[in-house]
C-alpha cells in the first residue's frame, strides 16, 4: 500500500498558501498544537493492524491541520481523505483473500482513537470506513468480487439502521427508491451500504442491507449538525436503482460468524458495533482535555477545586480507555457468549458517557475562553456529545441488554 498520498498532503503544509477566509483560519486554529502533535498510540497486540505506524502519524498530522477546513465545509478534505485509506482503514477487516488486513479490534481502536484525538470527524470516519469493510464480508462471494477485484482500498460508507427507502423485488435482485440519512463519510466513498425493509420467504419482513455503487446514487447536502460537523455524514438519494441479488444479505448474517473465516469475521456484530463507535469518542476527549490544560489550565488563584477537576476528569477519560481496551482483547481473544456480547456493549457504552461527562465538566469550568469559536474545548465538546449520542452507545439499551444476559448465565449454573 503507497502512502505517496500522505506524505505529499503533508508536504503541501509547509507550502505556502492563499490568505483566504477558510486557510487563514485553519493556520490560527491548528497554531497552537503544532508542536504537540498526537502519536499514533501502538496496538495491544503489538502489531499494527491499520497501516505503517508513519503513515498513521502522518494521517493524524493532516487531519489536525484540516479539522478546521472540514469543520467549515462539513466534510473531510480530499488530502484527508486520501490518507486515510494510505493509512489503511478501508482495508482494516477487508478478507485476506482479497488482498485486507483482517485486523483486529485492538489495532483499530489504537489508530481511530489517535486520529479522532487530532480530529474527531477524521476518526470517525476512519473507523467506519474500517467497520464498513467488515459488514460488506457478509456480501456473497460474487457480491465482494464487485467491490474488491481490483483491491482492498475501497472507502464504504452506510446508513443501515433504521431501515429506510425503499426495495422492490425484481428479476434478479432489487429496486431501490428513496432517500437514506446520515451516511458519514459519503461525499468520498466509492460504495454504500443501504437498508431498506422486505419481506422473506416466510412473509415476515427482513432488515436487509444493499450494496451500492457510490455514483448511483445522489448526495443530498443535509448535514449541518453541532458536532463531527466535518464527518460528511450526509443523506444519500436513490431512483430506481437495480442491486442484483448477489449484493444483498440480511442483517441477521450479522448475528452469526463466517466460517473458516479471520477471528475479526467470527465475532458477532453486537459485540464489535460498541467499540468500534466508541474508538473516535475517546480520541475526541483526550483532545478535550489537552485542550482544556492548554486554554484554561487547572491552577486559577481562589479557584483549587479546578485541579481536582482536572484530575477527575483525566481519571475517567484514562478508565474508559481501559474499558475500550478490555473490550477490543475481548473480541480479538475472549470467548464469544451472550454475556461477553453483553459486556463489551456495557463497557463501551459506559465508556462512551464517562467520555462525554468528563467533557462536559471542562467544557462547563472553561468559562469564557471557551465560549470562543477559536476554542479547541467547545470543537471537543461538540464533537464528543454528538458521537456519543449514536445508538450503538446508548447506555439503557446495553444495560437493559447485559442485565439480561447475567440474569441468564446465572440461572444456568
Amino acid at each position: 500500500m503507497a502512502a505517496q498520498g500522505a506524505v505529499r498532503a503533508l508536504t503541501d503544509l509547509t507550502t505556502p498558501r492563499s490568505t483566504s477566509r477558510a486557510t487563514q483560519g485553519a493556520t490560527d486554529l491548528t497554531t497552537p498544537l503544532t508542536t504537540d502533535l498526537p502519536a499514533a498510540a501502538e496496538p495491544l497486540d503489538g502489531r499494527n493492524t491499520a497501516g505503517p505506524r508513519e503513515v498513521v502519524s502522518l494521517l493524524t498530522k493532516l487531519a489536525l491541520h484540516d479539522a478546521p477546513t472540514a469543520e467549515q465545509q462539513r466534510r473531510l478534505t480530499p488530502q484527508v481523505a486520501a490518507a486515510l485509506v494510505d493509512a489503511g482503514f478501508p482495508r482494516h477487516f477487508v478478507p485476506s483473500r482479497w488482498g485486507g488486513t483482517a485486523g483486529s479490534f485492538a489495532g483499530l481502536l489504537a489508530d481511530a482513537s489517535a486520529v479522532a484525538q487530532a480530529c474527531a470527524a477524521t476518526g470517525w470516519c476512519s473507523a467506519l470506513f474500517a467497520a464498513h469493510g467488515r459488514l460488506a464480508a457478509y456480501l456473497p462471494e460474487q457480491g465482494q468480487r464487485d467491490l474488491w477485484a481490483q483491491g482492498p482500498d475501497v472507502r464504504i460508507a452506510a446508513s443501515i439502521v433504521p431501515p429506510q427507502g425503499r426495495a422492490t423485488e425484481v428479476a434478479g435482485g432489487w429496486r431501490l427508491d428513496g432517500e437514506w440519512r446520515t451516511a458519514s463519510g459519503v461525499d468520498h466513498a466509492e460504495w454504500v451500504l443501504l437498508a431498506s425493509w422486505t419481506l422473506g420467504p416466510d412473509g415476515l419482513r427482513e432488515h436487509r442491507i444493499f450494496a451500492v455503487p457510490r455514483a448511483e446514487l445522489t448526495v443530498l447536502d443535509t448535514w449541518d449538525p453541532v458536532g463531527l460537523r466535518g464527518s460528511g455524514s450526509n443523506s444519500v438519494a436513490g431512483d430506481g436503482i437495480v442491486v442484483p441479488g448477489h449484493r444483498s444479505f440480511t442483517l441477521s448474517a450479522l448475528l452469526s460468524p463466517l466460517p473458516d473465516a479471520a477471528r475479526c469475521h467470527r465475532v458477532p456484530y453486537p459485540m464489535v458495533a460498541g467499540p468500534i463507535f466508541a474508538a473516535p469518542v475517546l480520541g475526541a476527549a483526550r483532545a478535550a482535555l489537552q485542550a482544556w490544560t492548554d486554554e484554561c489550565g487547572p491552577t486559577v488563584p481562589g479557584k483549587p477545586g479546578r485541579s481536582l477537576l482536572l484530575a477527575a476528569a483525566s481519571a475517567r477519560i484514562h478508565a474508559a480507555g481501559l474499558l475500550l481496551e478490555c473490550a477490543a482483547d475481548r473480541a480479538d481473544h475472549g470467548a464469544v457468549t451472550p454475556l461477553s456480547v453483553a459486556e463489551n456493549r456495557r463497557d463501551a457504552a459506559t465508556a462512551a458517557a464517562m467520555c462525554r461527562d468528563a467533557v462536559d465538566e471542562l467544557f462547563h469550568a472553561s468559562g469564557m475562553r471557551g465560549q470562543s469559536s477559536d476554542s479547541r474545548v467547545q470543537r471537543a465538546w461538540r464533537d464528543v456529545t454528538t458521537a456519543a449520542g449514536h445508538g450503538a452507545l446508548d447506555l439503557e439499551t446495553a444495560a437493559g441488554a447485559y442485565a439480561e444476559a447475567a440474569l441468564a448465565s446465572r440461572g444456568g449454573r
